[in-house]
């Protein structure tokens, strides 16, 4: 058929303006395409055609792209907002792994164990002329007086600790899926804005649930998992509806920074709370602090650029030709055979999987790692956790910065830029973590391994987790919720694991064998996303042409 005579060149957005040229931006619904085209877009939405994020319109010159990027953009608000909304998602998420060290009553657990012997604790009780309180003594002949918040009110040994940690996630796995089919649905905006929600309403009433039982609060956090579940395929939707192809690894690390920007933030704020206050300070501080950020969310965030009332009309224009947007008209069903039938799918869920083996490892315990076998008091604990995600959220957003710019300038392929990205977030952490192991009483150059093997880590957000727009824009939240229903079973098995190895035996060897683990769990990551990885667009997720010889027809007899 001839595109010409059809008018296929001619751009419809979201509410039918084509380009959005010579209209003006409305607050109410979208105004309507000019007369003469109306026919056609009519056709194109009974044909049920949607967004087409493959092929951008002509480019736009340089004073059009000036336009809509000064000031604050629209677009660039929800990064914001964003990178904020995963600061308390993830800061609610990990301040327990500070919290517990300070809830537990480590003396009486210790005693409990059939397994503690003087030799694994390492300490013992001596008096001299200048002190005589109980002090702790390390293999390395250090000294650290131990501080009154050291014993907590719970005797919760290491298995409950682990299952205590890893509620979250049995929560956490069952909305993945569930919650990008909802987003691409109906609205994203609010799937991520009540996950949000939830988690902080739910820590302000986590001490009441720890002071009841150990149950009530596993029952407390499998609820914040449920919340928190919605809100990292509903993000993706979001994405792919704000970001332009050559912005989108930098707005999408700016907003998946928020994951790394809330533990570095809320891991000394809670041990500061902890020893300042109590241990209850954490939730109720850190959850009533995360419900404003909801109220700024519902009044500067939208769907799509279409439905923002306050979108300037060369930001829109830019965003909508950048991905090609054309009428919208009902979410085409997910190609489900192809999606498993594909390698660069499962790519994607490999990586994940075995990165956030890593990822929880150092999210989840390297609290207990620096309780342990580095010693340090509460206060040294949080600041130090921090220092690690503090150069992680460096090297991220610096990473994704080059990444794009190499993209802008053809120097490398998206599909070179997510492998790289990805071998970076896999390889050096594992030799990282096991160099650990082996710098004996050096804790200087255990810290500095330890933040360089996290920061690392901060790969990700530029590799694998901004693949699923790049092979199948349309169906990105569905991809992102069936990846991260895999990759949350290493938040299950993680502290159990650890809480198995470490049971009574907090040593470097029981830490080495996990660390080993680990190694190999990076390494299979790095192999398989090497081979089968692709930033390509798959053909299961292009638009199909239509085949209704009726509409057709029609479509010719209009031309």
């Amino acid at each position: 058929m001839d595109e010409k005579r059809l008018g296929v060149g001619t751009r419809v957005g979201d509410g039918g303006a084509p380009g959005l040229g010579n209209t003006p931006v409305q607050s109410g619904p979208a105004p309507l395409a000019p007369r003469h085209i109306i026919p056609i877009s009519r056709h194109l939405e009974a044909a049920g055609v949607t967004r087409d994020f493959f092929a951008p319109s002509h480019a736009m010159d340089d004073s059009e792209k000036k336009k809509c990027t000064d000031g604050l953009p629209a677009r660039w608000i929800l990064a914001v907002l964003g990178c904020v909304g995963f600061m308390i998602v993830y800061g609610l998420k990990v301040n327990l792994s500070v919290a517990i060290i300070a809830m537990v009553n480590h003396t009486a657990v210790a005693a409990m164990s059939k397994e503690h012997d003087s030799h694994h604790d390492d300490t013992h009780a001596f008096h001299s002329d200048n002190m005589t309180e109980e002090a702790a003594v390390d293999e390395c002949g250090n000294v650290a007086k131990k501080e009154n918040l050291a014993d907590g009110p719970f005797i919760w040994d290491e298995t409950v600790q682990g299952i205590i940690l890893a509620s979250y996630f049995y929560g956490y796995i069952v909305t993945q899926v569930p919650g990008g089919w909802v987003a691409e649905k109906f609205s994203a905006k609010h799937v991520f804005g009540v996950g949000a929600l939830v988690n902080a309403i739910c820590a302000i009433l986590t001490p009441v649930a720890a002071q009841t039982s150990y149950i009530f609060l596993v029952i407390m956090r499998i609820i914040m998992g449920i919340a928190g579940g919605v809100t990292l395929p509903g993000m993706h939707v979001l994405i792919a509806s704000w970001a332009p192809p050559a912005e989108r690894s930098k707005i999408a690390s700016t907003i998946y920074a928020g994951m790394t920007l809330g533990t570095l933030v809320c891991m000394p704020f809670s041990g500061l709370l902890a020893a300042s206050l109590d241990w209850t300070a954490i939730f109720y501080v850190q959850g009533g602090l995360s419900l404003l950020w909801y109220i700024l969310w519902m009044i500067f965030v939208f769907d799509s650029p279409a439905q923002h009332p306050r979108i300037s009309r060369s930001e829109r224009k830019y965003i909508e030709e950048s991905l090609g947007t054309v009428v919208k008209s009902e979410k085409p069903p997910v190609p489900w055979k192809s999606v498993f039938k594909s390698m660069p799918v499962w790519a994607i869920i490999v990586a994940h999987t075995c990165n956030n083996w890593g990822w929880y490892m150092l999210l989840v315990k390297l609290p207990t790692y620096m309780r342990y076998i580095l010693k340090f008091d509460i206060k040294a604990n949080a600041g130090l956790s921090a220092v690690p995600f503090l150069c992680m959220w460096i090297f991220t957003m610096l990473l994704a910065n080059l990444l794009d710019e190499l993209r802008s300038r053809d120097k490398i392929s998206t599909t070179f830029a997510r492998k790289l990205a990805t071998f970076l977030a896999s390889i050096p952490p594992a030799v990282c973590l096991i160099g650990v192991t082996y710098v004996g009483c050096n804790t200087d150059l255990a810290v500095a391994l330890l933040t360089l093997g996290t920061m690392f880590v901060g790969g990700m957000y530029s590799g694998f987790l901004s693949n699923h727009i790049d092979i199948a824009p349309p169906f990105a939240g569905t991809l992102m919720g069936i990846s991260n229903t895999f990759a949350t079973i290493p938040g299950i098995i993680v502290p159990s694991v650890v809480g198995y190895v470490t049971h009574g035996n907090q040593t470097v060897e029981a830490w080495r064998l996990i660390f080993f683990i680990t190694l190999g769990i990076f390494t299979v990551e790095a192999i398989f996303y090497s081979i089968f990885g692709s930033g390509e667009l798959q053909e299961w997720a292009k638009p199909k042409p239509v085949k209704e010889e009726g509409e057709q027809q029609k479509l010719n007899d209009m031309a």
